[in-house]
């Protein structure tokens, strides 16, 4: 890279030159022009010069001065455009080859044999498969391996759409906030990208969810605030302070990892506009905004998608629930938390097993309500997610 850099540097400077000497030969002749022209009529011209031959020869003198300015202007523009296309090279981001490490407990040597490896396979999606995997050093990483090419595809051999991936991925891996899923690493292969990231053994708020009503214990209204309260300041973080703005584009409760304090971190977050094949297809949780049309997703189409996980954490009942299909359901998790609000029953919608103290009821009917406003089928009718972390924070001290 060092080498590349010098010798393009040299290259300038030798078309700077170039152009220079080019510059000034076209004054020197400019100048000698006019001097063979000044002499050419004073020799031609009688003593005493006529009105009209004067105008002449001053038109002559002018034209070439003219002349002279436009070769020099010319030149100066051609130049400054071959200094910035040279510039504009040199500061392009090179297709890096290997491991692309962002963690200094990561070594890029333990990484690739650890990936050469049989792992552990947690999960898998229409794009990939999410593995668990242990390095020399003991450190365990998981590890998400997205398939967003088509094999042979003409996508894996532009360089300008791996640049433009590398590109994106430097800027997830340098985004830091207590509520996400940092990047540690990632592995560019011929048709497919390995992510890295950190392991959290507690799973996700769809794995708790079932561990719980499993085993008939109850996840307590204290945790779920909790859980509610991360996701949105994790949205926030995203949505506000994010420059350019990051969307998520697929929050729901497989993506949403929780540590051993049942601290939330968002996972997956900006993956969609990051590759262009990557699979978007609808889930129970997608905004209505999104079955019509995926470019009219917006930062309130993040926040339909939390309000679906804040209404499962409330209620308890999954959206694909049979319960929605039949005439009290409503059709769907928003409709039936709506409908209860305007029939005054909201009690009706809480889950039995986090009914508790008068107080705690309390929150939990105005956190149906907030649920239910970012529902609305309109998003300029739903509250922001500043605005959510204001209203949630309120219910209870963190």
């Amino acid at each position: 890279m060092f080498k590349k850099r010098y010798i393009l540097s040299y290259l300038i400077k030798e078309i700077c030159n170039s152009l220079l000497l080019f510059l000034l030969s076209l004054h020197y002749t400019t100048v000698q022009c006019q001097g063979r022209l000044s002499q050419h009529m004073s020799s031609e011209l009688p003593s005493p010069t006529g009105p009209s031959e004067y105008k002449n020869s001053l038109r002559k003198i002018i034209l070439s001065i003219v002349l002279g300015v436009l070769t020099g202007l010319v030149g100066s523009v051609v130049f400054a455009l071959l200094v910035r296309c040279f510039v504009q090279y040199l500061k392009r981001t090179p297709v890096l080859k290997g491991p692309v490490i962002f963690s200094p407990k990561i070594a890029p040597k333990t990484l690739q044999s650890a990936l050469a490896k049989e792992n552990h396979l947690l999960g898998s999606s229409p794009n990939g498969k999410y593995y668990k995997t242990v390095l020399d050093n003991g450190l365990t990483i998981a590890v998400k391996r997205l398939t967003p090419f088509e094999s042979g595809s003409p996508e894996t051999r532009r360089k300008s759409v791996k640049r433009q991936i590398q590109k994106e991925l430097e800027l997830l891996a340098s985004l830091r906030h207590r509520n996400l899923m940092s990047l540690r690493a990632y592995v560019r292969e011929p048709d497919s990208f390995s992510l890295v990231y950190d392991y959290v053994p507690t799973g996700s708020l769809a794995d708790i969810m079932n561990r719980f009503k499993e085993s008939g214990l109850p996840l307590g209204w204290e945790v779920r605030l909790r859980i509610a309260v991360g996701m949105v300041k994790g949205l926030r973080y995203l949505h506000f302070t994010c420059v350019p703005q990051i969307l998520h584009y697929n929050l729901k409760p497989t993506n949403v990892m929780l540590d051993a304090e049942y601290e939330p971190r968002l996972a997956d977050y900006g993956l969609s506009t990051l590759l262009p094949n990557l699979d978007r297809a609808t889930s129970a949780y997608s905004p209505p905004e999104c079955f019509h049309n995926c470019s009219r997703y917006t930062d309130k189409s993040d926040i339909f998608s939390f309000g679906m996980i804040l209404g499962v954490l409330l209620t308890g009942k999954d959206p694909t629930d049979s319960f929605f299909g039949e005439a009290a359901g409503g059709g769907s998790l928003g409709c039936w938390l709506r409908h209860l609000q305007q029939a005054g029953e909201l009690k009706e919608a809480l889950d039995k097993s986090i009914l508790g103290e008068e107080g705690e009821e309390d929150e939990m009917l105005m956190a149906v309500r907030i649920a239910a406003a970012c529902l609305s089928d309109m998003p300029a009718d739903r509250p922001s997610s500043d605005e959510l972390v204001h209203m949630l924070t309120q219910l209870h001290s963190f």
